[in-house]
């Protein structure tokens, strides 16, 4: 009998799936809140996918417990419409805050400060997650990749119209987009992931002394400081800097907090796998007759 578990660690940039942590996948976005049709259509690609590599029947796939932290998953009401798409007896979904403060500091006390696409803050204190942020790039987000290509822009516009000082970085930005139309017409389309690639130019140029650059990192610093501050976190607990981004701010952290920095224990998937195996235990196993014939297929379009 099947005794395995399936774990998905979804993000706006990729989406990463394993089976007992022995086989993995990996697709693309899978943002419920922003594109909750496209992020089901890799889910369902990433679960046959993990399926067929895993050698599992349909029979076997439909009794396998699977745990899925997504990004964008911020109601009671989406995460039944995930469970809903997918062929699954046995399903929990929640954002992907939890598996990643579980994958970085496993049960022991501290923080996480998350920067990827999208952002988030976390305290863990006696077992208890405290979360701030994870509301989205169009309310939240802030000190995420998403923030930062967003935040260069804006000052890019700034500095065309001269209420601001141009630099390498916002020159950088005029050439790549032709100037404030193309910016402007970039920005009607543009989604967090999109924003999200302008990111790596910020940090490099940062490095470098760039002005513009240094002025959003530090402004970014200072929100994550503030939340942390706000959610109790002290100096004699680590700091987890997690996310894409995330590590970049560490010049920008005040010394007491920046000594306390210390390197996730695991990966959000690590974390997503260790609850999914909670899960697990505390649900029966389901009758194979009555999931087998459910086909991959059947729960993939709205």
């Amino acid at each position: 009998m099947n005794s395995g578990v399936i774990a998905v660690d979804g993000g706006g940039t990729r989406c990463r799936l394993t089976y007992d942590g022995q086989y993995l996948e990996e697709t693309g976005p899978a943002n419920v809140g922003s594109d909750f049709d496209g992020a089901i259509t890799q889910l369902l690609a990433g679960v046959a996918r993990l399926a067929a590599r895993a050698g599992l029947a349909q029979a076997q796939l439909a009794r396998t417990p699977i745990y899925l932290g997504l990004a964008g998953c911020v109601s009671p009401e989406i995460s039944a419409r995930v469970a809903a798409h997918l062929p699954f007896a046995h399903i929990l979904v929640e954002d992907d805050r939890r598996a990643a403060v579980r994958g970085a500091l496993g049960q022991d006390d501290g923080a996480v400060a998350h920067c990827g696409t999208g952002s988030f803050l976390a305290r863990q204190h006696h077992g208890q997650i405290r979360l701030a942020g994870g509301w989205g790039a169009v309310l939240g987000d802030e000190a995420s990749a998403c923030w930062v290509g967003r935040r260069a822009l804006s000052l890019t516009l700034e500095a065309c119209d001269a209420i601001s000082p141009h630099s390498d970085l916002t020159r950088l930005m005029v050439q790549r987009f032709g100037g404030p139309p193309g910016i402007v017409a970039f920005g009607v389309e543009a989604r967090a992931h999109d924003l999200g690639r302008i990111a790596p130019d910020v940090t490099a140029r940062a490095a470098q002394g760039d002005p513009v650059a240094r002025r959003i990192m530090t402004e970014g610093a200072a929100y994550l400081v503030r939340i942390l501050d706000i959610m109790g976190h002290g100096p004699d607990h680590p700091l987890c800097l997690t996310g894409g981004i995330a590590a970049q701010y560490a010049p920008f952290l005040p010394s007491v907090l920046g000594a306390r920095i210390k390197a996730p224990a695991s990966t959000p998937l690590d974390g997503a796998l260790a609850l999914a195996r909670a899960f697990a235990a505390r649900v029966a196993p389901v009758d194979g007759a009555q999931h087998g014939s459910m086909p991959l297929s059947m729960k993939g379009t709205l």
